[in-house]
């Protein structure tokens, strides 16, 4: 075949070559990042030909992703061209998780898949059948319309509990409402603090605009972390403190803001609800007593209060880290409040954001199936899946055990806590899966019948971005290989074998359920998003900043939350109970020991934190990114593998009362001793024993709302037998 050169101009403005087919010609298509991250990057993607893509780059014409995005998304190539896709549906021929599979047509395997779920519902209810997602992508209609089924078939809900309840709850017990200061706004400030997140690593575009402001504006950047990560690296003042102690940090910082008249008392008067107690009751907050809770020194704590103090432009940009502790509403919280106890709303780059999930007004009722929604159905956690599937009376609530399950978008025998719990209810003989996906994932190789999914540059979708503001379009750009189909294709079809195919809402095509959604929203349809690329939907600055009050109904922001009111965004519906102690949560923001404190049997505190070229379980099946991580490892404090005489490079096993695991030690200064961290989700496969981190990581449900407390987890480590044996990475 002929081949040619062709000099092009990419997306960012730079001579690039391509070598392409005589008959191809390169074009750029534009699509969304479609990954759990609050980035959501806008895409530039080079498409060789129908079938093929090139390098992916960020939009520069999009305001929020500048051009930027993340190297593992710039090399989509590598994932969705990857020799080991899945291409063909497959079912058992032999015992789970043995690895016997026989191919089958489309038509026998969802025939297959329909005949198990209509004799489970036979045998103990439709309630028995659990349709089981999360964020695998964050389209709309390939994420969402699982629940069309899901109502239509009155099968069990699921509470989704992994990421968001700690922190979106103890955002709003402040501000009333889940939205902030427009994100681009960290390119005017004069201090940029990054809390919680490690923004090089996760959200690359925070780091885009806060960069911005210091080249443009002089800007400091500060970082509130658990460990010297990527992104403190950039700092201008870091801040490495102890697991679950941020509340304590801000206490202090705000009692330094007040004993130095560094509050702004007039806007404290007009727009919070008890600044006079608040203050009395942060009296005794100092520095030395946050400094004996967090690690931090006293010279530090001051450093940073008196920085934000004197800079009235300062952004508090919270992630979602830091609240991944049994404390963590109670610490995004008390972050919150700092520049409420500053008036840093006021002023254009100042404030605090998190999410603005409330912006968006997206009605995903149709695509949903919400008019089926029956109240009295039953809803499970999907943090406690293992004791969902070994039969825990109070996870199963009061319901039949689950016998059927169709999975899409997520990986729970990878990616939940109480992983061995997990994979013994995967096993079970009596329960039937279904998994949609990709890649042979951990959940994958546990399931009856594995159906391969397309990528989002293969069918069309929609996205919205936490992150940021934008509504993005995901059109299909090119045609998957033979074989994969859509999740929207999935439950249409099931739909018709379950017979409810002629309720309201299926039958839809793809762009009619993104018609419908932007329609409804004022923004055009299908044609003109694909015209525009996406809508911006950020407030105005006076609604972004709660200028006109915040959003409870006296319009204060609270220092005294409610945490047993009804404002939480994914408060789980009365029938599950209540989902934590409520009663052992503080009256202001605090320090409260709800965490796993370390102990003389566990005396080091373990945080999962995510790897750069890991995004959750997602990317650990490219050689670049594995490549680039290399290994699953433990990065522990040299004096404290000192003291247990382990060098680095060696095996070590970590453990707690939930089992134990072996990983090799990476010696680190970067982190308070008696705390490790074990970087990114690698595959159960790739860890020695064939078991991942999160046999360590708890499923009780955190205060207030319930909520998976992934970075809270007391452990022992000791040296592993045959201690320095060749450090080679593991194999998946």
């Amino acid at each position: 075949m002929v081949r040619t050169i062709a000099l092009y101009t990419a997306p960012d403005k730079t001579a690039r070559f391509a070598v392409m087919n005589t008959h191809a010609k390169l074009r750029i298509g534009h699509s969304a990042c479609p990954h759990d991250c609050p980035s959501t990057c806008a895409l530039d993607v080079e498409i060789l030909d129908g079938n093929r893509i090139g390098r992916v780059h960020g939009s520069r014409d999009n305001s929020y992703t500048a051009g930027v995005i993340c190297a593992k998304v710039a090399r989509y190539a590598d994932r969705i061209h990857h020799p080991d896709r899945l291409l063909k549906p497959m079912v058992r021929s032999g015992a789970k998780g043995d690895g016997q599979w026989r191919e089958a047509s489309w038509e026998a395997a969802l025939d297959l898949v329909a005949e198990r779920f209509d004799r489970a519902e036979a045998a103990l209810g439709s309630e028995t059948v659990w349709p089981n997602f999360y964020a695998g992508t964050m389209g709309l209609v390939q994420r969402d319309g699982i629940n069309r089924l899901r109502h239509a078939k009155r099968y069990s809900n699921i509470f989704d509990s992994f990421c968001t309840n700690l922190a979106w709850t103890g955002f709003t017990m402040g501000t009333g409402r889940l939205l902030g200061p427009d994100p681009r706004e960290m390119a005017k400030s004069d201090c940029v603090v990054i809390w919680g997140t490690n923004a090089v690593a996760t959200q690359v575009n925070v780091m885009t605009h806060a960069i911005r402001a210091r080249k443009e504006r002089g800007a400091k950047i500060v970082v509130v972390d658990v460990y010297d990560n990527a992104t403190m690296k950039q700092a201008d003042l870091g801040l490495i403190l102890k697991p679950g102690t941020d509340g304590a940090l801000a206490c202090a910082v705000m009692h330094i803001l007040f004993r130095d008249d560094l509050a702004d008392r007039d806007y404290l008067e007009r727009y919070t609800d008890d600044p006079y107690g608040f203050e009395d009751h942060l009296a005794t907050r100092t520095p030395q007593w946050a400094s004996a809770i967090t690690g931090l020194p006293v010279a530090e704590i001051e450093a940073f209060a008196r920085l934000v103090g004197t800079t009235k432009k300062t952004f508090f940009r919270l992630g979602y880290g830091f609240s991944r502790q049994r404390n963590g509403a109670v610490n995004m919280h008390a972050a919150s409040c700092i520049p409420t106890v500053t008036g840093a709303w006021k002023y254009e780059g100042g404030g605090a954001f998190h999410s603005n999930s409330d912006i968006f007004k997206l009605d995903k009722s149709a695509l949903e199936g919400r008019r089926y929604a029956d109240p009295k159905v039953r809803w499970l956690d999907q943090s406690q899946i293992g004791r969902v599937l070994t039969g825990d009376a109070e996870a199963l609530r009061g319901g039949p055990p689950v016998t059927a399950m169709l999975i899409q978008n997520t990986n729970p025998v990878n990616v939940a806590p109480e992983q061995r719990l997990v994979k013994q209810g995967f096993l079970r003989d009596d329960l039937f899966a279904c998994v949609h996906e990709q890649f042979m994932t951990d959940t994958a190789k546990l399931a009856d019948v594995v159906l391969p999914a397309t990528m989002f540059l293969e069918h069309d979708d929609i996205y919205r971005g936490g992150g940021h503001q934008h509504v993005i379009l995901g059109p299909k750009l090119i045609d998957p290989p033979e074989g994969p189909r859509s999740n929207h294709f999935v439950i249409e079809e099931l739909a018709k074998r379950l017979g409810v195919a002629e309720m309201r809402g299926f039958g839809m095509t793809e762009r009619e359920h993104i018609d419908y959604m932007l329609e409804k929203r004022g923004l055009g349809d299908f044609d003109t998003m694909q015209r525009d690329r996406w809508a911006d939907v950020q407030p105005d600055f006076e609604t972004s900043h709660f200028i006109n009050g915040f959003a409870h109904r006296d319009g204060k922001f609270r220092f005294k939350p409610d945490w047993t009111g009804t404002i939480a965004p994914n408060r789980p519906p009365e029938s599950m109970g209540p989902q934590g102690p409520h009663a052992l949560l503080p009256l202001y923001p605090d320090h409260v020991d709800l965490i796993e404190t370390a102990d003389a049997a566990h005396p080091f505190r373990l945080a999962t934190s995510p790897a750069r070229s890991f995004l959750n379980s997602t990317f650990t099946e490219t050689d670049a990114s594995r490549g680039r991580e290399v290994r699953p490892e433990l990065m522990l404090h040299p004096e404290d593998a000192g003291e247990l005489g382990i060098a680095g490079g060696d095996r070590v096993e970590i453990g707690n009362a939930r089992g134990e695991i072996v990983l090799h030690a990476k010696l680190f200064d970067g982190v308070r001793r008696g705390v490790v961290i074990a970087e990114g989700l690698w595959p159960n496969s790739a860890h020695e024993r064939g078991e991942g981190i999160n046999v360590l990581t708890g499923a009780d449900a955190a205060a207030p709302y319930g909520g998976a407390a992934f970075h809270d987890n007391k452990v022992w480590v000791k040296a592993g037998p045959m201690a320095r044996e060749a450090a080679a990475p593991a194999k998946a």
